[in-house]
């Protein structure tokens, strides 16, 4: 990714409802070059999408729940292939989660990140987990986050992320 690139998604991060001239003149560019930019990078797959982050609270979720999961593999290739398949599909179907991925750390080798409206609805969704327990033995552990906590140390963003990017670069140069 060129400098000037990486300038642009550093600014997208910082707050992608800009216009494209806004961000020309943030990054030092034309409007046009950075309307040729982004098109690239979008069809590049760097960005996926423009989106906000809400105040979850506000709009009605209280926690915020990290699921670790560790699977047993099994150890034929064929079960292997039909378990990845069949939880594949049906972890799409979580319409509590945010992301579900694949890993490593804390005894596990899966996370799913979820935001639930009561403790009930936690719960819910800790049964609904459990229909995973025909296809492959697992363990589940749970960090929950009290959205209504009145001690934040850092809400989600991405502009601190940005401002990581742009130190990363200069350390580099």
């Amino acid at each position: 990714m060129k400098d000037v690139e990486l300038r642009l998604v550093a600014e997208l991060l910082k707050d992608s409802h800009r216009s494209d001239r806004e961000l020309a003149k943030a990054i030092g560019v034309s409007q046009p070059t950075v309307s040729r930019m982004i098109g690239k990078l979008r069809k590049g797959g760097f960005i996926r999408e423009y989106t906000i982050i809400p105040d979850f609270n506000k709009i009605g979720y209280h926690i915020c729940a990290l699921t670790f999961a560790n699977f047993e593999t099994p150890k034929d290739l064929q079960a292997m292939r039909k378990l990845v398949e069949e939880q594949g599909k049906r972890l799409s179907e979580i319409p509590q989660a945010v992301m579900i991925e694949r890993g490593i750390g804390e005894g596990a080798n899966g996370v799913v990140i979820s935001l639930h409206q009561t403790y009930s609805d936690f719960v819910e969704f800790q049964q609904w987990l459990k229909q995973f327990g025909s296809l492959s033995k697992y363990g589940l552990h749970h960090f929950i986050i009290d959205l209504d906590d009145k001690v934040h140390y850092r809400y989600l963003t991405f502009s601190t992320l940005a401002k990581h990017l742009l130190e990363m670069k200069e350390k580099k140069e």
